[in-house]
């Protein structure tokens, strides 16, 4: 028996035979459907993993805005000090999501998500040590790159989701 590789056709190699959602094969398999509280592979697992490390990287992004008031007469800073270090916190987000677009066109979503995360998170762990003004703004500089994760998502999701239902799946 040959196979259409040994008759010299085209051949799509494909990971996944079936799927648990209903797909449209000319759009590269994606779901044309959403079931919320379905955890299959592809599509729903990636879309419940993208929503769930975006959570992730909120919280690591704004765990230190409540504690701010108190890191102002701690470090003894001024207000446009603590202003500084929101900018700080804002410029990384948008530098890093330049970048990351890029990146994820080569290198894929969930690659990228996990490095983002395991490097915003050490910053966010570190935010104890602070000691002036400088270091709060450096320090909050590269917790800001956890919020670029939002370019991840949204890659993640479109590249699971058809035409038809894309924009629902990112609004989710």
């Amino acid at each position: 028996m040959t196979t259409e590789v040994d008759q010299g056709k085209d051949y799509e190699f494909k990971k996944y035979k079936t799927y648990a959602l209903k797909i449209d094969p000319n759009q590269d398999d994606k779901a044309t459907e959403i079931r919320l509280c379905n955890f299959s592979r592809p599509h729903m697992r990636a879309f419940h993993c993208s929503w769930w490390t975006f959570f992730v990287a909120f919280f690591i992004w704004f765990a230190i805005a409540p504690l701010l008031s108190e890191v102002k007469i701690s470090l003894d800073i001024s207000k446009q000090d603590i202003w500084t270090s929101n900018i700080c916190s804002v410029a990384g987000t948008i530098v890093m999501r330049f970048v990351l677009g890029p990146l994820c066109d080569k290198y894929g979503a969930r690659t990228l998500m996990g490095i983002v995360l395991m490097g915003a998170s050490i910053p966010c762990a570190l935010i104890g040590l602070v000691n002036s003004a400088a270091s709060l703004a450096i320090t909050r500089f590269f917790i800001g790159l956890g919020g670029s994760t939002f370019v991840m998502c949204q890659y993640w999701s479109t590249s699971m989701f058809s035409k038809e239902i894309v924009g629902t799946a990112n609004a989710l």
